[in-house]
């Protein structure tokens, strides 16, 4: 596996074309719920699903901003970062930045940054991994919250996805 050679990126365009998918129809279901189901929480997760929610769109702007400095055209401050409108245009527009990272990030590529206490650094390919991991192990918190609820969460599966994108053949 240690053959890095360039090929088709149909892969990663479906890996991150089903994250922001996945990240907008939880979205659009959660901005129809009240704001006392939005502020549910469980232990085990991260905490409420409005708090979730808001984690997910801010963590992956910020994988953005790690790397090249860049924020959406509507920044996500304390005041915007409230409406599920911003949210979704920073999911379209993160993922957008995302995968041309994840296009161009080679094995020696190398995320270099400035916590408070030291510079770091560390492969821009393992930065992708968790752009896609956090905000599915993140929905998942959320869904189980609202099924808690009692409401059935919405089907972010891939295979719903493949379905929902006309991807299966007869």
């Amino acid at each position: 596996m240690d053959d890095h050679t360039p090929g088709d990126i149909s892969v990663l365009t479906t890996l991150f074309d089903h994250n922001a998918w996945a990240n907008l129809k939880l979205l659009d279901f959660c901005a129809a719920l009240s704001d006392a189901q939005l502020a549910a929480t469980n232990v085990g997760g991260y905490g409420s699903i409005l708090d979730t929610l808001r984690h997910i769109v801010e963590a992956e702007v910020s994988y953005v901003e790690r790397v090249n400095g860049r924020q959406p055209m509507q920044p996500l401050t304390p005041a915007a970062s409230a409406g599920f409108a911003t949210w979704k245009e920073a999911v379209r527009w993160a993922n957008d930045e995302l995968l041309q990272l994840a296009i161009a990030a080679r094995t020696d590529t190398l995320v270099r940054q400035r916590t408070p206490r030291q510079a770091i650094a560390y492969p821009l390919a393992s930065l992708m991994v968790q752009a896609v991991s956090h905000a599915t192990e993140h929905r998942t918190h959320i869904a189980t919250l609202i099924t808690q609820l009692g409401i059935e969460p919405p089907d972010m599966s891939v295979w719903t996805y493949m379905d929902e994108m006309g991807q299966f053949q007869d």
